[in-house]
Formats: C-alpha cells, structure tokens, sequence
C-alpha cells in the first residue's frame, strides 16, 4: 500500500529531518508535540499538529495512548519513531500493528531480540558474528565478580537492557568492582526498567566503526558502508564521519558482509545499524544493533547518495529495494559535528535558553539539519541536540576544511554550544591524522576554554550589530587568546 500521511513520534532536528523527506514524497504529516514544544520548528512544520502532554516526556513523547489517540484522531497510515524515545520500544511497534498502522522500522519481534543486548550478542554469536570476549546475561549481577576475576581487568559492566552510555562502567581493578556493579544496576534500573548488567572485556583505545544496512520484505539486503564514531565524550558521539578513514577495502567487505549476513539470518527489515569496536590490529567486534535511523545518518546519505529516510518508508510500504550492493561504493568524504545546548567549559553542562541569534553556515558541501531557530527558548526537559552541521568534500581533507569554515561562520548566541569546541577538535593534529580513538577526548582532555580568533570576533561582532547580542565566549576575554586545548599533548 502507499503510505498517504504518517504521523512522527518525536520532535527536533530528526522529525524536521523526517518532516523534509514526507514533503518531496507527496505524504502528509502529523506531528506530536508537549505543552512546552507547541511553538517548535517541527510543529510549525507539518501539515497537522497533535498536543500529547504536559512537557515531562513520560506524559508526552513517551506517553502511547496519546500518541495513538492522535493518530486515530488525524487518521495516518503510519508512524516514524524517529530516533529515541519509543523508536525502539517493541510494545510500541506491537501497538502499531494492532491498529492497523505501518510501523516505519522493524518488527517488534526483532526489535524486541537485538534491544536485548546480551541476548543480540548470544543470537548473533551463533550466526558468526565476532564478539567481544564476555558474559552473555546468565549470571546474576552477584555472580560478576567471579568472572570478572576469571577474565582479567579491564572490563566494562554494562546495561542489558541499556544504550547511550547508560549504566556502564570501566572496572580497571577488583577493589573497584562491587561499587561500579551497584552504581551501574542502580542507573540501568532508572533509565531502562531492568537492573540486569553483563561483562565485556575492555578493548583498549578501540575505534567504534558502525555498519549501516537496509533490508526489505523481499529478502533483500545491503549495507552502505560505515561510519566512523570514534570522537566520544561518556560514551557519546560527537562528530561522525563516512568513510572511515582507517578502514581498508577489504575491512569493509568483510564487516559490512557480516552485517548482511546477521541481518538475514534473524530477519531484519527496514533500516539498521551495526555497531563495531575495532582494535589497533584491525580485529572487530560486534556491540550491538540500533533498530532505527541513527543521529549520524546524513553523512552516509552524502556519500552514498541514498536518503535514508525515504528508503525505510519504501521498505515500510512492502516495495522491494531498487538499490543493489554493486551500487554503492563511497564518493567523497562526509564529517558531521553535532551541535548541542551544552557549555563545554564547564564540562559539557545542559545550557538551556532562548537563542537569541543563530546564523546557520552554507555554502557548497554545507548540509545543516535543524530542529532550532532564532528566538525559540531550548527546554531542559529533552536531549539537547540541537542540530548537526555536515560538510561534504571529494576527500577527508576537503570535508575537514569545509567543516572548519562552516564552523567558524555559524553564530549562535544566548546559549552554550560546543561550537568552538568542534572546530578545536577537527583541527587538533590528532584528529587531522585520524588518531582518534574512543577513550581520546576522555582521557587527554582534562579542561577547555573557548577560543575566539579573529574570524569568529567578527562574526560576533555582525551578530551584535544584527541582533543586539553579544556571544558568552566574548564575555571577559580577549579576542585571540590561545585555547589550552591546543597545549595538551598530542594536541596541536
């Protein structure tokens, strides 16, 4: 059947994203929104809009009997979770399918198996997939520590049940143990519901390298290539790039035909996303598979050429993939910088707000998706990612310099942001020669402050002229200061 409105269960930059695509389609849109978001950019947006609840996202977002009332209420044909929130609720996909209305994503059974991580790794173990040496969820948390001694430290304690950094913890010694076991159950059990934790073996300064995948009804499946994720903070990404520069072709062959493989073996359809963590000799291991459209996505669509999005509602639809494996190979080079409501000088702290200018960079290979704009107040109460920059090149050098200039050209005022942050890292001499690794940003950077050469003092300065503001960094500082971000070792 063709979807003909399709109502979006999310809010921000992803359902403006998902909001774009519905309009080249010709499908109508509803979207969701709390008390607090009833003035947001993708309210404004869609040809419906539908208040679910108060601002608490557990009486909004989160809140399924508002959801399908709106849905009843304006008729759709289908619901894309977006990414977060119920996106990868099985119950949720499970109630879709009762009331007659095309879950834009997999199976509830499917996502029901690989949202459990222990299990996803057990399943997917057996069908071949490399595995991170570890426990698979059949001790009780208790019975750990055990097997923490019987594999040897470093190990990471991590949430069964969790994602997104959330109820993990690096033990590096037996006398740390018991107490990361007894924070990590304690926060798994408040963020996911289940307290259940499982070891992995530490893999020392890994890189974390995805795989995506796109898979129809008809048993067609292929991946389209990967992403690089390796710039972390707390187990959360902050500049992705496709491709990776340190994957050969051969390393991608065999990961992205593993991925393949796993997906038919369990049945998956619509979009996915595989994790990996690869070590210093090339080895990867499987950790775990996103059942959605992932935040980084748009650096796959620039390289490839396919949209995402639109792929998952033809999949959604039943029509079987008109893209073949032969066909995609990467063209250029894409990075993208998430751009998030947090002040990076005091340790990535929530700044939430009225923006009170925002000049959003362009130019040729500049792609910004947004779910912000100028005067709009940021609320507390959700993630604060407020929209990504991506800068296309014909190779990682080009997209490094394009990524620079667009940093440097966007003004955002009244609120932190980690936009001079950004632009210190995609410049810094360990990232130029893609040295970055997942413990890199944890480990070696111990304070930051902004910098403001010249070219940003002017931008400030055209902003204040504009809108009568004056951005934070200017506040008490000089114009060209050096950032001690570029005094820290290995760090130019």
């Amino acid at each position: 059947m063709r979807i003909r409105k399709i109502l979006i269960a999310n809010r921000g930059e992803i359902a403006v994203r998902i909001l774009r695509t519905c309009r080249e389609m010709g499908i109508e849109t509803v979207a969701i929104y709390s008390e607090i978001d009833r003035k947001a950019a993708h309210v404004l947006m869609a040809d419906e809009a539908v208040c679910v609840g108060p601002a608490d996202a557990s009486s909004s977002y989160l809140n399924m009997e508002a959801i399908f009332d709106a849905a009843s209420q304006t008729g759709v044909d289908a619901i894309h979770p977006g990414y977060g929130f119920l996106a990868e609720n099985p119950e949720f996909a499970r109630r879709c399918q009762e009331e007659n209305r095309i879950f834009i994503g997999p199976s509830p059974e499917i996502i029901a198996l690989l949202g459990d991580k222990t299990e996803a790794r057990k399943r997917l173990n057996q069908h071949g997939l490399p595995v991170i040496p570890g426990t698979f969820g059949d001790e009780e948390n208790a019975g750990l520590v055990k097997k923490a001694r019987e594999m040897g430290f470093p190990v990471m304690v991590k949430a069964a049940a969790g994602g997104g950094g959330k109820g993990m913890r690096v033990v590096t010694s037996e006398e740390e143990l018991e107490a990361a076991i007894s924070s990590a159950a304690g926060e798994a059990l408040a963020a996911f519901g289940n307290a259940q934790l499982y070891l992995e073996k530490q893999i020392l300064s890994p890189r974390h390298i995805e795989v995506q995948i796109l898979a129809d009804h008809h048993g067609n499946v292929i991946h389209l290539l990967e992403r690089e994720c390796s710039a972390q903070r707390r187990h959360q990404k902050i500049v992705e790039e496709c491709p990776s520069p340190v994957v050969t072709s051969e390393l991608r062959e065999r990961m992205g035909q593993a991925a393949v493989s796993a997906a038919k073996a369990v049945g998956y359809t619509n979009a996915g996303t595989f994790e990996f963590l690869v070590d210093d000799e090339l080895n990867f291991y499987f950790l775990e598979v996103n059942t959605r459209i992932q935040v980084e996505h748009p650096v796959t669509e620039m390289v490839t050429g396919v949209d995402l999005v639109r792929q998952q509602i033809l999949i959604a639809q039943k029509e079987p993939l008109a893209i073949s494996q032969d066909q995609i190979f990467p063209k250029g080079h894409a990075i993208e910088c998430r751009i998030y409501a947090e002040d990076p000088a005091q340790n990535f702290m929530p700044s939430p707000g009225v923006i009170a200018s925002l000049v959003e960079p362009t130019g040729p290979g500049i792609r910004v998706d947004s779910g912000v704009y100028q005067g709009w107040s940021v609320p507390m109460e959700y993630d604060p990612i407020l929209s990504k920059v991506i800068a296309y090149g014909e190779n990682r050098d080009a997209a490094i310099q394009r990524m620079e200039g667009a940093l440097k050209e966007m003004v955002l005022t009244g609120i932190s942001s980690p936009v001079p942050f950004l632009k210190d890292l995609i410049t810094s001499e360990r990232f130029l020669e893609a040295m970055v690794t997942t413990d890199t940003l944890d480990h070696e950077i111990k304070a930051w402050n902004p910098t403001f050469p010249e070219e940003e003092a002017l931008l400030a300065f055209v902003a204040h002229d504009l809108f009568g503001t004056t951005p934070k960094a200017t506040t008490g500082k000089e114009v060209a200061q050096p950032s001690p971000w570029t005094q820290l070792g290995g760090f130019r």
